[in-house]
């Protein structure tokens, strides 16, 4: 169930960092309170998840997770860059996650 709880808390954090491009430093309403929500959302399932998951691994897999996903909906959302190398290391992002997970 940890498990599930920090990948739950890793997905919102990709929420929070979406909604901080979207609230245009914090000066449009809508976009700044869902950006609030998730990251008080994120912080508490990470908080949980670290009961049973040692904080270091939690932590990695939370990070990676958010980094994964949010380069992942900047390419797909915000029209940024998909070059090679770019791909490359967010497939390395995937692969240390698992890693995380499968040795922890």
């Amino acid at each position: 169930m940890s498990w599930i709880l920090l990948t739950v808390a890793g997905l919102f954090e990709v929420c929070w960092a979406l909604g901080l491009k979207y609230s245009h430093g914090f000066t449009r309403l809508g976009p700044s309170l869902f950006t609030v929500v998730t990251l008080a959302l994120s912080m508490f399932l990470l908080a949980k998840a670290t009961q049973s998951i040692p904080l270091g691994t939690a932590y990695a897999v939370w990070v990676g997770i958010g980094a994964l996903g949010t380069a992942l909906c900047g390419i797909m959302l915000l029209n940024e860059p998909l070059t090679f190398a770019r791909l490359v290391f967010i497939a390395l992002l995937l692969v240390s996650i698992v890693g995380l997970k499968v040795t922890g």
